[in-house]
């Protein structure tokens, strides 16, 4: 823990609060919306935020519910309230790089900046957001899985964040590009294929039928591709065998 000595009283109060408001309410995957609340808490914890940034946290989807204007100010001062309400509000392009050093922030005994526990609580939302993303409609999750990877993701590493930015990055990368593991399968059942052919031969039919795979827009037209050649591959080698067949004779 970064803040060992740390009153976690005040994060077991945000974590009450955060079970009141959110009593009832549901994540697209059916999980208690609390589920999200704690992840992201969880997430800002191993950042190394400190307690006031964890309430923020656990809060920060709050608004959303019947909670009364001024409740969190009243529980938590006005300091969380304001961190709630910026996490919500601020754009984080607009924060500039030399704020988020996350380095010296994470020290025990330091505050982070403003910006530094803003963008903790954003990251940790963000992330938690894509690894359930597969709940998410079509459109939707490949818009945000592409702000993650040019915006979000970018931020976390400058900010030093590395573990986080990578798993932002691969996780926002399987959504882009949800048919590589397809590929890669088609692409060594093509391998496997130019097996059954003269071996002076197979490392130009491999590249040939990789480079056209490659250029193929989707994976109906990859799949039906690779049945073809799995096919015609016995007459190709065949064919390509006869030449030296005839010289054999002769």
């Amino acid at each position: 823990m970064h803040h060992p000595v740390a009153d976690t009283s005040l994060i077991r109060h945000a974590h009450d609060e955060a079970a009141l408001w959110h009593e009832g309410q549901r994540r697209r995957s059916g999980d208690p919306f609390l589920t999200h609340c704690l992840a992201v808490a969880a997430i800002v914890a191993d950042i190394g935020m400190p307690p006031a940034v964890i309430c923020a946290a656990l809060l920060h989807d709050v608004d959303d519910t019947p909670c009364p204007p001024g409740r969190v100010t009243e529980h938590f001062g006005q300091e969380t309230a304001d961190l709630i309400s910026a996490v919500r509000t601020a754009k984080l392009t607009a924060i500039p790089p030399s704020a988020l050093d996350f380095a010296i922030a994470r020290q025990p005994g330091l505050r982070p900046t403003r910006e530094q526990a803003v963008l903790a609580v954003r990251l940790a939302d963000r992330l938690h957001n894509m690894r359930t993303i597969a709940f998410v409609a079509p459109t939707r999750r490949y818009l945000v899985a592409r702000e993650t990877l040019d915006i979000i993701a970018p931020l976390a590493r400058g900010a030093g964040l590395t573990d986080v930015s990578r798993e932002l990055h691969d996780l926002s990368s399987a959504v882009l590009q949800p048919t590589s593991t397809a590929f890669a399968v088609a692409t060594r059942a093509l391998s496997m294929l130019t097996l059954l052919l003269p071996t002076p031969t197979r490392a130009r039919w491999r590249e040939e039928w990789h480079a056209e795979l490659a250029a193929l827009p989707t994976r109906r037209t990859r799949t039906r591709f690779t049945l073809q050649v799995l096919l015609s591959t016995p007459r190709l080698s065949w064919t390509l065998r006869r030449p030296t067949s005839r010289e054999h004779r002769c």
